[in-house]
Formats: structure tokens, sequence, C-alpha cells
């Protein structure tokens, strides 16, 4: 799809500086564009290729627009505007109205007649699609499903009983929604299965990675709030709640009945404990092992940095060996302490 840079500038409130009938139809990199692309700059250690791009635009902001030598589209936050119009030069495919004939669809299901049914679907009893949603193909949506308008379910998708997904909700190939959470009771030495009987809620804007997962609530609902987003691989236990534009990173595993704040930014590999609480504008960086409460903003992190092997085996030798150490200055403090005095000759 082919635009010119001026509507472009005019669309996304961009300050023009160049030819406004130059025209793109593709995005690139700043060193791989050529005079048909549109790229960007957003971090300055990509700056050098600036002044070689053979880009037909580059959005950047009003600091770096002197040292482009094409025509820029200045604007306060380079990375978001840019998203914004590769998005509308690399629309997602939709795909045809209608129910393809491999589907099997259920006759109390509703399906709005805007939405794309792929192959090899299976449709539920009393499913409800909405207007413009596309359900890739093989996604299996269970019964009690409801889907508002323009989501799009890549392939294999899979949306277990009663689950709800709000508008303009995105998630990739093999993600599973509404699946038991892990939930046993124990009886002299074996496991009795608790029915799980919530289910997920997701509000609108969410993204949800491949083969992310997302359990159901064991009696409440598990809640996904608007605007989070959700990297591929990562587990997510029955009665969570992920506050709004909350951002997880792959391999994260967070433990049931936990609550996750709002604008909270969890990096990988992270490990939350069950029936915890994490307040608004928290950070934990990449391998943290979170096993309590946080109640104030900031940034925080448990792991250990790589060292040489040697070095590891030495630090897990003395980690070994910290017991023992405190317990000989317990004892150094405790023999060198001086003795009590006698309460009658402080009295005398």
């Amino acid at each position: 799809m082919a635009i010119s840079i001026g509507e472009l500038a005019v669309q996304f409130g961009c300050e023009l500086r160049g030819d406004p009938d130059t025209c793109v139809d593709h995005v690139a990199t700043l060193a791989g564009a050529d005079a048909r692309a549109l790229s960007f700059l957003a971090n300055p250690r990509y700056k050098s290729q600036l002044a070689q791009t053979a880009a037909g635009a580059v959005v950047l902001d009003k600091a770096s627009a002197a040292e482009c030598p094409t025509a820029a589209l200045i604007c306060q936050n380079p990375h978001a505007t840019y998203a914004r119009i590769a998005a509308v030069l690399h629309p997602r495919p939709h795909g045809p109205a209608g129910v393809h004939a491999s589907a099997v669809v259920a006759e109390s299901a509703r399906i709005d007649p805007t939405a794309h049914i792929g192959p090899s679907c299976v449709i539920g009893e009393r499913v409800v699609i909405g207007p413009r949603t596309y359900v890739g193909p093989h996604c299996v949506l269970e019964d009690e499903v409801t889907l508002a308008e323009d989501i799009y379910l890549a392939a294999r998708v899979t949306l277990c009983r009663a689950v709800q997904v709000g508008a303009r909700t995105i998630m990739q190939p093999g993600a599973v929604v509404g699946g038991d959470g892990f939930g046993f009771a124990s009886e002299q030495r074996r496991w009795v299965k608790v029915p799980q009987v919530g289910t997920v809620r997701i509000g609108p804007d969410v993204e949800i990675g491949s083969n992310t997962t997302i359990d159901r609530g064991a009696v409440e609902d598990t809640i996904i709030e608007e605007g989070v987003k959700l990297d591929n691989l990562i587990m997510i236990a029955h009665n969570v709640r992920v506050g709004a534009h909350t951002a997880i990173a792959a391999l994260t595993g967070i433990s049931g009945s936990t609550t996750i704040g709002k604008r909270c930014q969890i990096a990988g590999e992270v490990a939350i404990g069950g029936h915890l609480t994490i307040c608004d504008d928290v950070v934990f960086l990449g391998t943290t092992m979170v096993s309590h409460s946080i109640t104030e903003p900031g940034v925080y992190s448990s792991g250990i940095p790589l060292e040489k092997a040697t070095v590891w085996r030495r630090m897990v030798a003395r980690f070994k060996r910290l017991d023992r150490l405190e317990a000989r200055i317990k004892k150094l403090e405790g023999d060198t302490a001086p003795a009590p005095q006698n309460q009658e000759e402080d009295d005398d």
C-alpha cells in the first residue's frame, strides 16, 4: 500500500521536511531502506546509519532532523509514531468475510457477517463473534466464548469455555486461554482435583504471544485488564489479575491468586509467587524471583549476573560457608563482649 508522506504527516501529526508527494509503500531499517521505504531513528546507537540512509522518509525527533539526508517526519516519539505508520503500510491480513466450508460451527453460535472464520475451526454452542473479527485456521472456541469487535486470532488459538475477549485483542499462534488451573486438594497423600469454575476475562487492546497460557479461575475469574502485552511462553495461573498496560516478557510465570498492578514492566524469566500483591509501576529485571508483595513502585531484581564457571563455583562455595561464618562471628562476639556488671556494685 503506497501513501504520500504528506498524508502521513497530516494523519499522525508530524512536522514534514521534504516533498509531501514522496510516496512510501513499506518499512525498512536505516541501512536497508530504499527510496520507497519508510524508516525511523529512535535509538541513538543507530545514528551513524542516518547520514547514509537511502530511505524515502525517516521518522525522527527534532534534534536529529538536521542530520537527515532525506525527507523527515518529525515528532516527539519516533518509535510509537513509526509503529502506527507501519500498521498503515502493512495492515494485518483479514481474510474474506464468512465461514470456511471446513469449519464446524454450532447452530446456536452467533457470528457477525463481517467476521472471518478460517479453515478447520471449531466454534462451540452459544459462541458470540463480533464484527470484523478474524479467527485463523484450526482455532477452537469452546461453548459460550464471547469475542468483541476487531479481534485477531492467529492459527491454533484455543479459547476454553466462557472466555471473554475485548475489542482489538490479538492472540498469536498456539495461545491457550481458559484451561483448568492447577488446583488440587491434598488428602491422605493423594490429590483431589478442585473444579475450576471461573473463567478468563480479557480487556480491550491486549496482545497474547505464541504458546502463552492463561488459566481459568478456580471460583472467581482470571482477569487481564486493557492494554496488557504478553510475550511468548508466559504462564499465568488461576485467579491472577494483571493490571492495565502492564507488559510481561517471555518465560515469566505468575502463580495463582496474585495481583499485578498497572503499568508494570516484567522482564523475561521472572518467577512470581502466589497470593501476592504487586503495586502499580513496578519493574522486575530478568530472572527476578518475587517471593513477597511489593508496595512501593520501583525497579527490583534478584538475579545474579553470569560469571566464568570457575568464579561461579568459588562463589557458590562461599555461599555454602556463610552459616558457619555467621556462627563463628557470633561466638567471637560472645567471647569478647564485656561481662555484665553486678547490679549491687553499681548501687554502691
